[in-house]
């Protein structure tokens, strides 16, 4: 069979900043730890902080799955690059001979300063070679958490997201659907978006007012 891969509509959702409170979310979600990881820091005040999940099934590993749960605290920048990928691909199976690959990366970014440039580029890439029936899911989700004043999350923020993650754990490893994990992916995603907003709402005011954005991308073979 050929090579599958959908055409991309011209505007990407990578390249669109979403408000986390707008975005709808599925039913109530399913399934390890957060460690808080360092970001890159460049001199001047500026940061980079990059993740990346990728999972390649095919005939000799035909279930790859893999999940990634990041928190990246810049502290007060003047600018910043933050990068989330995840990709899936499918190769060479059969539909007697199923694939199945699933690739999640959670981004969770905080940076304090005003008028701070940022540059967010968020994408989930799936891709079926020659993969009669199988199923690839990739899906990113980035949230960027933007205050004027130094703000960090605090112990009981940071609990909710290690079980948030340990959620994200048992769904990436389940044998769900594809669209039924899509779903309960943004479940998860919108309890993300609470417990930020929730924090975001103690910190320090300034100027400019303190926001949750989020960048969300889904790929996935077959489509739903």
């Amino acid at each position: 069979m050929n090579q599958h891969r959908k055409p991309r509509p011209p505007s990407a959702l990578s390249q669109r900043a979403v408000r986390v409170g707008l975005f709808a979310a599925g039913a109530a979600g399913l399934a390890t730890a957060v460690p808080a990881q360092a970001a890159t820091a460049a001199p001047r005040h500026a940061a980079v902080a990059v993740d990346q999940t990728f999972t390649r099934a095919d005939f000799r590993h035909h279930t790859q799955t893999k999940d990634s749960f990041t928190v990246r605290q810049l502290g007060t920048v003047s600018a910043a690059t933050v990068r989330n990928q995840a990709n899936a691909v499918g190769v060479g199976c059969s539909v007697d001979d199923r694939c199945r690959s699933v690739a999640l990366s959670f981004q969770i970014v905080t940076m304090a300063g005003e008028r701070t440039h940022l540059t967010a580029v968020n994408r989930g890439d799936a891709v079926n070679k020659y993969c009669d029936g199988c199923q690839t899911l990739a899906g990113a989700y980035q949230f960027v958490v933007s205050t004027p004043r130094p703000f960090a999350l605090d112990g009981e923020a940071r609990r909710r997201l290690n079980d948030i993650h340990r959620r994200l754990d048992v769904l990436t490893r389940s044998t769900l659907p594809a669209a039924d994990i899509k779903t309960r992916a943004d479940a998860l995603a919108a309890e993300v978006d609470k417990v930020l907003s929730e924090a975001v709402a103690k910190a320090p005011k300034g100027h400019e007012r303190p926001r949750v954005t989020l960048h969300r991308h889904l790929d996935g073979w077959p489509a739903h």
